[in-house]
């Protein structure tokens, strides 16, 4: 019985899922009524969302609140990761407790396992790391812009280490964002507001999202395909290698002196960031499976959209023309990168292979 390829969307479900093969319940989606999977469709974005933006602002008031006043950035990404390692864990226990509930991959911790997936694990601490670093010390309204550069380490990582080229478009699409990039960082200096170390920590943390993406497809292997077990022993390594780094740099005692460290509002809010760090990987392995690839990434540019309109309004900010033709640019280069490489994926689909216009020339 002949089965067609599998689309990436798919593919991704599997690694999601530990599925063998959503064939099956891919055509179920399709045979939905329209309205029905417009619904869905819509619920599932807006989730994504609603997760993705309320994450960034928890997270940018856990690392810099004037009513907090708590300088442990370390401590705060070590939490996120020790939430989502316990709630793998859970999930998974639950799952063989409760095989017909819930579809969760068995997690057992095989250090051989967690050795080959350390390398990863550093550039992961480093990417979170970062990222969290960057939120501390830039605006949400500057935030989308201090970390845009990810698209162009990718082309550059591609070339450097797989040997990859990239057309001249999908070129002039990153040349739009370094544009976008140096404008918006030009604009915060005009404005007052600029921190180079925070925009530093940007830029780091987009090389580290692009090593990520090359390293995840290399190590993935080793956890049989699945994101989830991927994430857990991330996490689990996460938790081991920051240890050390909160006591070289003093947070523990920092965080003993914490005026709320009894608060339950505290450790709520904590908690919640942990939450939402693992719901994102979910909810975006959600997005993909019921719209694409391509569509997960032009809602994730519109999304950052809202959200730096949404921080623009809520802290109150007013920002120049230039500084809004520096978001444009910068959310309008990555969508036409998107537009571009899936252009050119469908372009390489449709072409014939070279054996099949050697066969077609014979008549066969």
């Amino acid at each position: 019985m002949n089965r067609a390829p599998l689309k990436r969307s798919r593919i991704l479900h599997m690694a999601l899922m530990g599925a063998s093969d959503p064939l099956g319940e891919a055509e179920a989606i399709k045979e939905k009524p329209f309205l029905l999977r417009a619904l869905q469709i819509t619920l599932v974005v807006s989730l994504y969302w609603v997760t993705s933006i309320s994450m960034v602002f928890l997270n940018k008031y856990l690392l810099d609140s004037p009513s907090l006043q708590l300088d442990t950035p370390i401590f705060v990404t070590f939490y996120q990761c020790l939430v989502t390692m316990l709630l793998c864990k859970s999930l998974s226990t639950l799952a063989a407790f409760c095989p017909g509930a819930m579809d969760f991959p068995t997690l057992r911790l095989d250090l051989r396992v967690a050795r080959s997936v350390l390398p990863l694990s550093v550039v992961f601490i480093g990417m979170i790391t970062f990222n969290n670093l960057c939120l501390k010390y830039v605006g949400v309204a500057f935030y989308n812009v201090g970390r845009s550069l990810t698209t162009v380490f990718n082309v550059l990582l591609s070339y450097l280490l797989l040997k990859q080229t990239t057309s001249f478009y999908a070129l002039l699409t990153c040349s739009i964002i370094i544009g976008g990039f140096w404008l918006g960082v030009d604009q915060e200096g005009a404005e007052g507001t600029l921190s180079w170390t925070g925009t530093l920590f940007g830029v780091l943390a987009s090389l580290c999202v692009s090593l990520n993406a090359i390293y995840t497809k290399k190590v993935l292997p080793a956890v049989d395909g699945s994101i989830w077990r991927l994430t857990f022993y991330n996490n689990v390594n996460a938790c081991v290698l920051f240890l050390p780094l909160l006591l070289l740099l003093g947070e523990l005692q920092t965080l003993l002196n914490f005026s709320q460290l009894g608060s339950t509002h505290f450790w709520g809010m904590m908690t919640l960031g942990g939450l939402f760090g693992f719901a994102i990987g979910y909810v975006t392995g959600l997005q993909i499976k019921f719209t694409s690839p391509l569509t997960h990434n032009v809602s994730g540019t519109a999304k950052a959209c809202a959200q730096t309109v949404l921080a623009v309004l809520y802290y109150e900010e007013t920002k120049s023309f230039l500084w809004w033709t520096s978001n444009m640019m910068v959310l309008g280069g990555s969508s036409a990168y998107t537009w571009v490489r899936g252009w050119e994926m469908k372009k390489i689909q449709e072409e014939p292979s070279p054996k099949e216009d050697e066969k077609s020339s014979m008549g066969v």
